[in-house]
């Protein structure tokens, strides 16, 4: 007689651990890393390898302080760390990036627990406290101009930037948010990996362009310029702090594509996108309970009730 064992689920278990995929997210960040180089500098490299290093020294601080296991193997403080910097000007000084690492390791993510317990995403976190602190440095945007760069606002506020520069990156603003090309390739080798799936960014990006449309605005100005395109594929796909459901994904990105265009649009905020993950990341338990997959064979509360009857 054939015996079975049951044990606990997960039954289904797949090679991917947490180091592996965020891996695949360094690699995926490459090209922006290298268009930030090209457009910036040697400074925008400085910056982004501060963070990294700054964010990983905090997350080991904090594990010997609260007598945790080392958590900087599995790689996810570097990427926070890269991620933060991605929305850094070239401009600001490194004592304001590790201000803004701290916020984003310690407070955000090691104070809540570590990975996989924070309520938001920690470079967004990082990023927003920075902006509301250091407003004047935060918005001293580098426009490439040759071989030298001078200060300048970014597309979304001057308007007088061609689609082309704006696709390759040749534009003011943050380092790893101008280039939408190099953002691209890194989200479609992130899909081709299996670490995202395609739902929240192209609801995120998708609900943009329809609303810029309905108000007049120019859909392909909107998307490409800002942070739009960095916050959909690198922000709004976090595993942790956004839906872990598809629908609640597709659900996630058109609630942040709505609240980036009222930023945009109606309010003083240069930009919508950090404010409007962040939203919605707190939002995120809420749509998981609402796209909840029934379990087979499961009786819910409310049908009990009624068998009961």
């Amino acid at each position: 007689m054939k015996k079975y064992t049951v044990t606990p689920s997960p039954h289904l278990r797949s090679g991917a651990s947490t180091t592996r995929i965020m891996f695949h997210v360094i690699l995926a960040t490459v090209p922006a890393m290298a268009a930030s180089a090209v457009f910036f500098g040697w400074r925008a490299l400085m910056l982004i390898g501060f963070c990294a290093v700054s964010a990983m020294v905090w997350e080991r601080l904090c594990n010997l302080l609260m007598k945790r296991p080392d958590s900087t193997n599995d790689l996810s403080s570097l990427v926070t760390g890269i991620l933060l910097a991605f929305n850094l000007p070239a401009t600001l000084p490194l004592w304001c990036a590790a201000i803004g690492t701290f916020v984003a390791i310690v407070i955000t993510k090691q104070l809540f627990g570590g990975i996989g317990q924070n309520f938001a995403n920690p470079a967004i976190v990082g990023r927003i406290v920075l902006m509301l602190s250091f407003t004047g440095r935060m918005t001293d945007w580098m426009i490439p101009n040759g071989v030298d760069a001078v200060s300048s606002a970014t597309p979304l506020v001057t308007g007088d930037v061609s689609y082309f520069d704006l696709f390759i990156g040749r534009c003011g603003g943050c380092l790893g948010e101008t280039s939408a090309a190099a953002l691209l390739l890194g989200g479609i080798y992130l899909v081709a990996v299996k670490v995202i799936t395609p739902h929240a960014p192209l609801a995120f990006i998708g609900t943009v362009y329809a609303l810029s449309a309905i108000t007049g605005r120019d859909p392909i100005y909107q998307i490409l310029s800002g942070g739009l395109m960095l916050g959909a594929i690198f922000m709004a796909t976090d595993y942790v702090t956004t839906p872990s459901t598809k629908m609640g994904r597709a659900i996630f990105g058109m609630g942040c594509g709505m609240i980036t265009c009222v930023i945009r649009f109606w309010c003083s905020a240069p930009e919508g996108v950090s404010y409007s993950i962040l939203l919605m990341n707190i939002v995120t338990p809420y749509i998981d309970m609402l796209c909840r997959k029934r379990a087979v064979g499961g009786i819910y509360r409310r049908e009990k009730k009624e068998a009961q009857k």
